[in-house]
């Protein structure tokens, strides 16, 4: 088992529809493609407003092919375009973190 940590630099201007589109479409499509979010948070870093969640993968393997056909799906393609249109940009910067437990790590 691997874990994923996505960092999302959202926009205090458009913040509300970054969550309902997280909340709303993207979450749902994930799930259809395989995701497993674990948690998520909003978070301050330097200066700059977050969104942070949590992915559970059992290999690399799977986590790039759910990624790639998550990407590729037309309903979420179509949900950005229509979000861009009408609230811009919800996203700036992104982080991508796999973590790989030690050995020595405590069971999740």
């Amino acid at each position: 088992m691997i874990h994923q940590l996505r960092i999302n630099e959202i926009f205090e201007r458009n913040k509300a529809a970054f969550h309902a589109r997280f909340r709303d479409h993207a979450s749902r499509i994930m799930a259809r493609h395989g995701f497993r979010i674990l948690a998520m948070w909003e978070t301050r870093s330097a200066g700059r407003t977050e969104f942070a969640y949590l992915l559970a993968w059992p290999d690399l393997e799977t986590k790039t092919a759910c990624w790639t056909s998550f990407m590729a799906d037309p309903e979420w393609l179509e949900i950005k375009r229509i979000s861009v249109i009408e609230h811009g940009d919800l996203v700036g910067a992104i982080e991508d973190r796999v973590m790989v437990p030690t050995d020595y790590s405590p069971p999740l």
